[in-house]
């Protein structure tokens, strides 16, 4: 007989992190433990990680379903195939901690030469929305670190100033040193994309994820099949659960990559069908975690290492916390590592 509970964690950010949809200071996650009655000093670990405003279960009844989940656990098969898919997060939470019971309660998901310390996972360098020094000094730090590639927050402070900024970047490095990826959050409205986007490409930008708002498939179609930039869709995945709808997403807006991130999409079964059905169209994609912690960053980057997709990944967000999980997880010159001698340290998590 299986049992389970959940505690909550409150994840503060080191620095205010600012994109399109607002400032972030703190980031709220559940953790749900599941153990064999008889054998409790085993636990599985989960992590149901929201991002107010974003995710589709950011809702009231958000704990209300995760006691039901857990009185319930030992139908943890019928809540995965059946029921979850209104609440994404707790269906990703389900799946990591069942898995993490499956080995022992080891964290050690998907053995590999990368949880073996042998490899690494390339990573891009993630630069947050600010005022223009501050995104200036943060561009420099990532690039004296050693990241080739550099993804920015775009959309909320001045346009010029980020044309400022890029122009800034390249004046000192060409594409061919430095890749630069753009994340509008949305924050283009479609009349005003396509110009803003056709100035971008001055650049020599590798993609723009999201545009603009989400739910415009036509606006959408319109802007992937004529900007200069290459679109990744972001927001637009979430919330869509079966084959079927993902199929006729990617055929009607035929963008040029989908981002993959298991926690808003539901975890890895779903983002397999997200991977398979972009393959299937020759869309390209990679993998982004979406502010966990440490318990699903780890989840979440180990399944990653197994899709053998050779560009960065957008998997730096472990260090955004001062109350972070400590993990075998590090970064060191822009990859991401799992250290086999570092230890979890899970004081709290304990019932």
């Amino acid at each position: 007989m299986l049992e389970a509970f959940f505690k909550k964690h409150t994840l503060k950010f080191i620095q205010p992190g600012g994109t399109s949809r607002g400032v972030l200071t703190s980031k709220d996650s559940w953790f749900i433990i599941v153990y064999h009655k008889d054998e409790a000093q085993v636990k599985g670990i989960g992590e149901c990680s929201i991002i107010k405003g974003l995710s589709i279960d950011d809702r009231p009844d958000f704990e209300q379903k995760l006691i039901q989940v857990c009185k319930d656990i030992n139908n943890w098969q019928y809540w995965l195939e059946e029921c979850l898919f209104e609440f994404p997060s707790i269906r990703f939470g389900v799946e990591m901690a069942i898995k993490d019971l499956s080995v022992g309660g080891t964290r050690l998901l998907f053995p590999s030469s990368f949880t073996e310390g042998k490899d690494m996972i390339p990573i891009n360098g993630l630069v947050w929305m600010g005022d223009y020094k501050t995104m200036k000094t943060s561009i420099v730090e990532k690039i004296e670190s050693g990241y080739r590639c550099v993804k920015l927050k775009v959309g909320a402070i001045n346009f010029d100033d980020e044309l400022k900024l890029l122009r800034l970047i390249r004046s000192d490095f060409s594409d061919k040193e430095i890749e630069l990826r753009l994340d509008a959050n949305g924050a283009f409205s479609p009349e005003e994309a396509p110009e803003k986007i056709k100035k971008l490409s001055e650049f020599s930008i590798h993609s723009i994820e999201q545009p603009i708002k989400q739910h415009q498939w036509e606006n959408m179609t319109e802007i992937c099949r004529n900007s200069p930039i290459p679109i990744a869709l972001d927001e637009e995945l979430i919330g869509i659960c079966q084959r079927e709808e993902i199929k006729q997403m990617l055929e009607v807006i035929n963008p040029q990559y989908i981002i993959i991130k298991p926690g808003l999409l539901g975890g890895w079964s779903q983002s397999n069908m997200f991977i398979e059905e972009a393959e299937n169209q020759n869309v390209g994609w990679w993998v982004t975690s979406a502010l966990e912690s440490n318990i699903g960053l780890n989840a979440i980057v180990q399944w990653t290492y197994t899709l053998n997709n050779s560009i960065p990944q957008g998997l730096g967000t472990g260090q955004l916390f001062n109350n972070n999980i400590p993990s075998p997880l590090t970064i060191k010159k822009a990859g991401l590592y799992y250290n086999p001698l570092s230890d979890w340290d899970l004081t709290g998590l304990e019932k």
